[in-house]
């Protein structure tokens, strides 16, 4: 039976990673995943993934108009389709949440999504929000911050490298412009 996992971490944790191993597993044994990422996040190229280790794939690209159930179904009548990776699965609408569980529950493809579970000031995206509330299956992928605590939290540093407590959700960047780090040290420089 399909379920939902909800893959969440700071940055640099290895979600990409671990899609992309995910893909590579059901391309080996014969079978077809579909992999979506977000139309905002070009850094490495519009509709690619890629992980910091250098390895990446061609994927579909979502915008906050997708519908999700209907790009799922479409693909599944042009052929198998044995499950669906949803790369930056924080930029997710929750319309599109539910969708991805219709994806599951009456296409039956398993659907993993891998995704920050906050933003820069500690607060929930929506996608992620609801994908906390509506997944079947929740797993924490770890990394560390500089003290060697768990990092659950990300950083936004601005121009002059300090941490940014104001402005817009997203502002997509990299390691020049985030940092991963434990609670303590996130409330440190974010919650002054």
């Amino acid at each position: 039976m399909a379920q939902l996992y909800f893959y969440y971490s700071a940055m640099n944790a290895g979600k990409s990673t671990s899609l992309l191993q995910s893909a590579y597993n059901y391309q080996e044994r014969g079978m077809t995943a579909a992999i979506y990422t977000a139309a905002l996040d070009d850094r490495y190229g519009v509709g690619k993934v890629s992980s910091r280790i250098g390895l990446s794939m061609d994927a579909l690209v979502f915008d906050s108009q997708l519908d999700f159930f209907d790009s799922c179904s479409a693909l599944k009548q042009q052929g198998p389709l044995d499950c669906v990776l949803i790369d930056e699965a924080q930029f997710l609408t929750k319309t599109q949440v539910k969708q991805l569980t219709e994806v599951v529950d009456k296409l039956d493809v398993p659907v993993l999504a891998f995704g920050l579970r906050t933003d820069f000031l500690g607060e929930t995206f929506a996608g992620s929000q609801a994908l906390l509330a509506w997944a079947d299956k929740l797993i924490e992928l770890k990394t560390i911050c500089h003290c060697g605590r768990k990092a659950n939290f990300v950083v936004r540093l601005d121009e002059q490298g300090r941490a940014a407590t104001a402005g817009s959700q997203v502002q997509i960047g990299g390691n020049d412009r985030y940092v991963s780090m434990c609670r303590a040290h996130f409330k440190e420089l974010v919650w002054k």
